[in-house]
This record gives structure tokens, sequence and C-alpha cells, in this order.
């Protein structure tokens, strides 16, 4: 059945049933299960191996400045050459360096920098994944079924952030960070071949184009004269910046709620509990909301009240919960933010759109995992996290009063006007 064919859809799931992008999605699944298991393994062992606030948060500054530097490179490239194969490429290469991590923390053979040096390397191929990876969406399902695919395509996050975690905690464990790692290899490589044997339209204006500073300074003019894209990523960089609470898990696990390796994954895993449950309720009614700008903001707004909870909490079943709630929150202000970006976006700058926003969507996080860690040396690890849960509040506030277009996007406009 050709994409003309299908008939109308009657909530998100139904973009499932288009077998290129079910594919893509199935393989992109196990990668991000991988890739939380390794995330949350590389914050243990930093963790364990230092017993310093700020270590863990050079975690976020290893991430973040590659991202920085190369995501709007990664953009322009996804725009200008084949991004299925761009994909397949990013993936092979993180593949060879998880394997190489793994084989020296399992050899003993691994010290912090090295640690630094691989996670930094992996999100230097992170800025070109990311934006060969989303751009590749409307190559697979029709422009009517977009905001149903986009929404299905960000619900993998909460689902592989609760599974990866969980995994991770029950590993380490039992056999260490290294047998994490080895784990996450095994779940990039079916995505490799996936990509390998994955046959998809070419993409708008096919043909290899010219990568040149142009190309560039079009993406980020476009972004920032956008006032709901320009709108939702500052939102999104300055609410995760300040509520990076996840940074210091392992100091709340290990010191504050005494819980150990098992109850560090399923604390971990909490916030995608949250936002399995927002993420599935926005794939099914999430056509059907008005007035998305403003569910948006007083989503952020709640994700900065339950940071402040969790801040406060030294009981487990509280902590959970607050983090949870934050989990949910997010899911909900993410899924409206992504498909407002798929649907305001032109295909030809799909992959430079995703590039600037990579910038802020992981910049803010990253950076803010380095400001949390810092504040905690010099405060204290509920301070850091309680400040933080206040600031996201005032910014939501501030963010709400002065940008109009954000506040009153609606995503039938969006799509009467995509067509």
């Amino acid at each position: 059945m050709s994409l003309a064919q299908k008939p109308e859809p009657t909530s998100s799931w139904f973009a499932l049933r288009y077998p290129h992008f079910r594919s893509l999605f199935l393989a992109e699944f196990m990668v991000n299960i991988g890739a939380s298991m390794q995330l949350a393994a590389v914050n243990w062992q930093v963790w364990q191996a230092s017993k310093d606030e700020l270590a863990l948060g050079l975690v976020g500054l290893a991430r973040v400045i590659p991202i920085v530097i190369l995501a709007l490179i990664g953009g322009v490239i996804a725009d200008a050459l084949d991004r299925r194969r761009l994909l397949m490429t990013a993936h092979a290469l993180a593949c060879l360096l998880v394997v190489s991590m793994a084989i020296m923390t399992l050899s003993n053979q691994i010290g912090l920098p090295l640690v630094y040096l691989i996670t930094s390397l992996l999100a230097g191929i992170t800025a070109f994944e990311s934006p060969a990876r989303v751009a590749l969406l409307p190559a697979l399902l029709p422009k009517a079924h977009l905001a149903h695919g986009a929404r299905i395509n960000t619900l993998m996050f909460p689902i592989t952030a609760v599974v990866g975690p969980v995994i991770a905690g029950l590993v380490i464990e039992g056999a260490g960070p290294g047998a994490a790692y080895t784990l996450n290899a095994a779940c990039i490589l079916p995505a490799v071949f996936v990509l390998m044997r994955l046959k998809v339209p070419a993409q708008t204006g096919a043909g290899r184009r010219d990568i040149h500073f142009a190309a560039l300074k079009e993406g980020l003019h476009f972004v920032w004269s956008t006032p709901a894209l320009r709108g939702s990523m500052l939102l999104d960089f300055f609410a995760t910046f300040f509520s990076s609470a996840m940074a210091l898990l392992p100091v709340y696990a290990d010191q504050i709620l005494q819980v150990g390796p098992t109850g560090y994954g399923i604390l971990y895993a909490a916030p995608a509990a949250g936002s399995i449950i927002g993420a599935m309720a926005m794939a099914q009614i999430g056509s059907r909301l008005r007035n998305q700008g403003q569910i948006m903001l007083r989503a952020v707004g709640i994700y900065g009240l339950a940071t402040i909870i969790f801040g406060f909490s030294d009981v487990f079943a509280i902590s959970f919960a607050a983090l949870a709630v934050t989990g949910l929150a997010d899911a909900v202000s993410m899924m409206i933010r992504s498909t407002m970006r798929q649907l305001l976006t032109p295909d030809r700058l799909r992959g430079r759109m995703i590039s600037v926003n990579m910038i802020f969507f992981m910049g803010g996080p990253q950076l803010g995992e380095f400001e949390a860690g810092l504040l905690a040396r010099l405060t204290s690890t509920p301070i850091s996290v309680i400040s933080g849960g206040v600031a996201t509040v005032l910014v939501v506030a501030l963010m709400a009063a002065s940008i109009p277009a954000l506040r009153g996007y609606q995503e039938a406009a969006a799509v009467g006007a995509a067509d």
C-alpha cells in the first residue's frame, strides 16, 4: 500500500503501520535503550571512582562541548547528503567506541580522563546522528501523518529511558559498568543492519548539495525568525539547564537515600516511567488538544515544582514520585515541542533546524549538569537541586509573558499552514 493510499488515522499509533517508519523506529528503539544504559553506567562509574559532585558535572560538560561545536555542521551535512547513510555511519562509529570502552573497563585499563574522552566522542557522533535521524522522518510518512509520526518517535525516548537505566542498575550490581557498555554495543548493531537494508525515497531536492556557511546561516535565520520555534528552544534550554537533578542522582542514591546501585537504577528510570504515561496519553489524544502552547508552558512549570520537591526529599518513595512527575511533565512538553518543529519546518531545512535544536535540547541539560555539580560542591546537593527548580518556574513565567507566539501556538493552525 502506498503512502497516499493509507486511510486517515484515528490516533498516532497508526504511524507504525508504515513499514519503513516501523523498521527505523524499532532499530532506534534498541539504540536508545543502549544509550540510556551507557549514560547511567558512566555516571555511576565516575561517582564510584571520584566521590566528587564536580566530577559528575564534568560528564555533562564532556558531552556538551562537542555538540555545541559540531551540531550546526551536522545539520548542514544532514540536509546535503544521504540521511540514511549518514545515520548508518554514525551508529557504526558509535558501536566501535562503545566496544573500546567496554574492553578497557572490563580489563581495568580505563581512568576518568578516558571516560570523559570517549563520552565526548560519542556526543560528537550524536551531533551528526540526531539531525539525520529526525530529518529522515518525512521520507517515511506522508505530510498528513507527520505529526503522528513525530509523537510516536518521541515516545521511544521515555520508554527506553526506563528500560535502559533499570537494566544498567541490575547489570552494574552483578557485573559492573563494563558489562553495561557491552550490552550497549549489542543494542547498536541491529540498527546498523536495518539501515543497510532500509529503502527510503530520496529527500526533497534530491542530489548532493553544497556544504557551506550560507547553508548554515540560512538554518539559523529560519529558527530565529520563527518565534514559536525560537521560544520552544529557549524554554527547553533554560528549564533543563536549571533543573538538572539527574546529574546528582548518584549522590542521592548513595548518600541521602542510601539505596545502592539497584535503587539508583530505579530512581534513574523514574522520570522515564512518568514520561511513558505522559507520552502515551499524548500519542493517543495529542491531535485533539487545543492551546498546545499554554499546555507546554504549564507542563514545564510543573516540571520545576516537582524538581523542588525532589530536592527536599530524603524518602525514597517521595523522591521516586517527584522524579516521575518531572518525567510526565517533560513528556507532555516534549511531545508538543517535537511536533511543532516538524510541522513548522520545510524539509530542505529540517536537518539544520534539528541541529540548532540539539544545541538547546542537549546543551541545556549537559551544561546544567556541570552547573549543578559545581553548585553542589560550593553549597550542598539539595540546595543545588532546589534552586534549579525555583529558577525553572521563574523562566516559565518570563517566557509566557515575553513570547506571545509560544503562548498562543496551536497545532491545527500549524498543520493548515504546512498544507
